[in-house]
């Protein structure tokens, strides 16, 4: 995933969701505490650019693969960026913010919503 100043937040979930169909990535002011959630109304908007937001000036190439822990990716959009991103798993027709289990690999999250949507598909057919 390229990172670079005219990128616009939204390029970067619809790329992400293209890999990982049942998470999102949603962007914030500031930092959020390892294991905390971000608070909704530091929520930046998806026509943001990169480099409006952004506090570390690098350009780059971020890898992500599903091997990766949400908190992992996290922590890395802050230090090699300076983005606050916070991963979003898919439950039933809620998004939950994944903080108390960001010692999940991408897949294992994807895997959960994949599942959770399944479930919800079922009670509700």
């Amino acid at each position: 995933m390229q990172i670079n100043d005219s990128k616009k937040l939204k390029d970067i979930q619809t790329e992400f969701n293209q890999k990982f169909p049942y998470l999102k990535l949603e962007f914030y002011e500031g930092k959020h505490a390892e294991g905390q959630p971000s608070q909704a109304n530091k929520q930046l908007g998806p026509e943001l650019t990169i480099g409006q937001v952004r506090t570390v000036q690098t350009t780059g190439d971020l890898h992500i693969s599903g091997n990766m822990k949400a908190g992992t990716l996290e922590e890395r959009f802050w230090e090699d960026y300076g983005l606050n991103v916070q991963v979003f798993r898919r439950s039933g027709n809620l998004w939950l913010q994944t903080s108390t289990t960001d010692h999940w690999t991408l897949t294992e999250q994807n895997g959960k919503g994949q599942r959770s949507e399944r479930s919800f598909d079922d009670m509700h057919t």
